[in-house]
């Protein structure tokens, strides 16, 4: 059968959230189409979508993402609308993306991955080390937030909602004296002149599936997925797999610490996962490898040691 391409008359839909972050990973996305089909950017049409988590009132209140609705904030109406069909595609930063889709929706295309690191921000200090007892660190992500206070119990750290743009202005104003930002936004955004410093995964573990952008598709739609499976990155796919294994066994929702990264050597997986209390009193983490094809079970695996290893009481903050 023959495949009916977009055109300009009937462009293929491309559904985003509305942050320059978001648009540059939709715009990435019908690079990659375009060139694979050899079609005109006028054959795709992309589409920005107003979420839940994009309300100025909630970014302005800085409320930690369990309070205002988790992961799902940053995707509900995309999904509506893919679901409806008033999108073909919808693009995802995939560190956003809960585990499980809605029916109907597939999450089974994903780009080359970026950078995975998490970079220090800040304009009078170069590392965490540097920062002074005391001092005022701001970060929306309840993962940096317990690496970092097991690292350095003495430091105030604060709420810190909004895009990229927006944390940079707060910090700009004097609302914390650093913060954390994932290198492949700033990479993406081609940031070069923010002051940051990579931070190794040896360091700290970034979050499940961090620098990897996600393409969900109708799960009818053939045609899309032949055509998106012209821009699948394999080895990216091979690593979230494990990941999200990992993060579903342990809890797919935004409300535990969960740092987690796979990483490929020829046929094998290496995974390191962590888990901590949120106060940063207490981090479990652990570190294996198995056969590339056994990356889920080897997630899943990983994940009920650590929930061993916590015993009943790890996760009783939860409520």
């Amino acid at each position: 059968m023959t495949l009916t391409l977009p055109s300009p008359d009937a462009p293929l839909k491309i559904g985003t959230r509305g942050s320059p972050l978001a648009l540059a990973q939709a715009y990435e996305t019908r690079d990659r189409l375009a060139t694979a089909f050899s079609l005109a950017p006028e054959a795709f049409e992309i589409v920005p979508i107003k979420t839940t988590g994009d309300d100025r009132t909630l970014i302005a209140a800085d409320k930690p993402l369990k309070e205002i609705g988790g992961k799902g904030l940053f995707t509900k109406e995309i999904e509506e609308q893919l679901l409806s069909g008033g999108i073909d595609i919808a693009v995802h930063s995939m560190k956003d993306m809960p585990v499980e889709q809605p029916a109907g929706l597939l999450l089974d295309c994903y780009l080359p991955r970026e950078d995975v690191r998490d970079a220090f921000i800040s304009q009078g200090f170069k590392a965490i080390a540097e920062l002074p007892p005391g001092a005022t660190v701001g970060s929306s992500s309840l993962r940096r937030r317990a690496q970092l206070l097991h690292r350095r119990p003495d430091l105030n750290v604060v709420e810190f909602r909004g895009n990229v743009q927006t944390r940079l202005r707060k910090l700009s104003e004097g609302v914390a004296d650093a913060t954390f930002l994932a290198m492949a936004g700033l990479n993406r955004l081609g940031m070069a002149e923010v002051p940051r410093t990579a931070i190794s995964a040896e360091d700290m573990l970034p979050a499940i599936a961090q620098g990897a952008i996600g393409i969900e598709r109708r799960t009818t739609d053939s045609r899309t997925a032949e055509m998106l499976e012209a821009i699948h990155d394999a080895p990216t796919g091979q690593r979230l797999a494990a990941e999200r294994a990992f993060l579903a066994e342990l809890d797919g929702s935004c409300e535990t610490p969960i740092g987690g990264l796979a990483d490929l050597d020829g046929g094998t997986l290496r995974l390191r996962g962590e888990i901590l209390r949120p106060d940063g009193s207490q981090a479990l983490s652990d570190d294996a490898t198995a056969p590339i094809e056994d990356g889920p079970t080897l997630g899943r695996e990983m994940a009920r040691k650590l929930l061993e290893q916590g015993g009943l009481g790890f996760f009783d903050w939860r409520g």
